[in-house]
Order: C-alpha cells, then sequence, then structure tokens
C-alpha cells in the first residue's frame, strides 16, 4: 500500500507534465506550419520548450520530495545490520498522514527532546541543490532512524527468562536482529502515552534509543514522524524493498490490559 500511494501520486504528476509539454509543441508545430519562422526563431523555441521541460521536471521532484518521498542517509551503525553506515534510503511521508506507525515499521523522525549530540548533528552537509531537486539525501542531522517496538497503550519489559522482549505480555522473537543479538542489556518495563511510540535499533547494544533517554522522555509523538522507510536504494548491491516484519508481533494483543506478566 505505503508503495503504491507513491507510484501513482508520481504517475499522475508525470502524465499531467506530458500533457502540459506535448500541448506546447503541438501549438508550436501548428504555428510553424502556418509560416516557417526564421532559425532564430526556431532555435528560440527550442530553447524554451527544453527549460520548459526542466521547470516541470523541477516542480514534481520537489513536489514529490515536499509531500510524497524523501531520501535519507544512514550516518551510524544503530541500524545494523538492516541499514548500513552511509545507506541512501526513501522515506514515504504520505503513511503517517493515513495512520499510526505499526510495530516493526522504521520511522524516521525529528529529534524529540535532544536526543542528539551537536556534533552528531553537524555530521552531514547536504549539497542544497541537490538536496532540493530531491537528488541527493536530505540533512538527517535534526532526525533520527528507528524502529517502532511499542505504540500507545502498549507495555513492554525487558526481559524474560529467555531473554526476550515482552509486548503486552507476549514474547517476541526479534528475527530482525542479528544472531547473538541481545534484545536489549538494559532492564526496563514501560507503558508507552497514547499518541507516541517506544523505537530502539536494531544494533542494541550501540543505540542510544528510547531506553537511553528514560531519565527525560523516551517517547517519540506520532506528529514527530516524518515517514516510513520503505526502499534502500544505494549503493546499488544493497538495493531491497524494507517491509513489515508483521509476524514478529503477530500475537502480540492490543493492549497490555488483563495480561498477565511472565
Amino acid at each position: 500500500m505505503l508503495i503504491r500511494s507513491v507510484q501513482s501520486t508520481a504517475a499522475v504528476l508525470v502524465r499531467t507534465a506530458a500533457v502540459l509539454v506535448r500541448c506546447e509543441s503541438e501549438r508550436m508545430t501548428s504555428e510553424s506550419e502556418a509560416s516557417p519562422p526564421p532559425a532564430s526563431k526556431r532555435f528560440a523555441r527550442g530553447l524554451l520548450e527544453t527549460l520548459a521541460i526542466i521547470v516541470i521536471a523541477l516542480l514534481i521532484s520537489t513536489a514529490l520530495k515536499t509531500w510524497v518521498v524523501r531520501a535519507f542517509y544512514i550516518p551510524s551503525e544503530s541500524m545494523m545490520t538492516t541499514l548500513q553506515v552511509d545507506d541512501r534510503v526513501l522515506v514515504n511521508q504520505l503513511a503517517h498522514r493515513f495512520g499510526p506507525a505499526d510495530r516493526g515499521d522504521i520511522i524516521v523522525f525529528d529529534d524529540p527532546d535532544h536526543w542528539l549530540s551537536a556534533a552528531e548533528t553537524a555530521e552531514y552537509t547536504p549539497n542544497p541543490v541537490l538536496e532540493f531537486i530531491g537528488l541527493a539525501p536530505s540533512d538527517a542531522g535534526n532526525q533520527l532512524i528507528k524502529r517502532v517496538i511499542g505504540v500507545g497503550g502498549d507495555t513492554i519489559k525487558c526481559c524474560d527468562a529467555e531473554g526476550r522482549l515482552l509486548v503486552n505480555g507476549e514474547p517476541i522473537d526479534e528475527t530482525y536482529l542479528d544472531a547473538g543479538t541481545a534484545p536489549s542489556e538494559v532492564e526496563f518495563e514501560v507503558t508507552v502515552p497514547e499518541g507516541h511510540y517506544w523505537v530502539m535499533g536494531d544494533n542494541r547494544s550501540n543505540s542510544a534509543d528510547s531506553r537511553y533517554h528514560m531519565d527525560t522522555d523516551p517517547y517519540v509523538a506520532e506528529d514527530d514522524v516524518v515517514g516510513t522507510v520503505f526502499l534502500i536504494n544505494w549503493p546499488f548491491k544493497h538495493f531491497s524493498w524494507v517491509s513489515t516484519p508483521d509476524e514478529v508481533f503477530a500475537d502480540v494483543p492490543d493492549t497490555a490490559e488483563g495480561i498477565t506478566g511472565n
């Protein structure tokens, strides 16, 4: 559904641009057949047509970046090995407009409460021109990327006797973690406020996520979410769709109410 919405919006914009260019081309052809213009005028018209195509392409690119899809780069190891350092990912910005994120989604969100240090926010300086037209990743200096483990109303606990996280009393087997990775080396038990998320990196021992901000504000507000990651598009050897691991959370009840903890 996420990918289809991106593709359909892009298709409408491209078709609209094609119609505009075709109409202008037909008008020029009609005028040319009526009275052939001199070479200088033909050159000027050709140049104007080319400029019109470029402007339309820039408008489409800007519209896509503003409302539909946006590129980000991965600056740290906190989501390894799902996402590697310097990977480029595409984020669906429409997803959170039509409903909250699901457990297991990888989301990009604005820094909720100074989770990032000044050094981390200055790590990446994008090319402003390429970023504007959508050809370069956006500055991730003020955003983070993590996986949603709990949504509003969920109670999350670390851990059961087998070292697994409990979500609403149900242990989960996190298949997206590398073999041998402990779900958490920090013990905790929290209930997520409505309209917020509890997020964690896949590289649990090297991720300053919700667990490390429990003395301030460990939750991510829905309003701070930029979008949901759906594609790794660079480098080419890492190219792959990013899907939600629904099977991990399939047995988790909607709320912790009435659930007896392990």
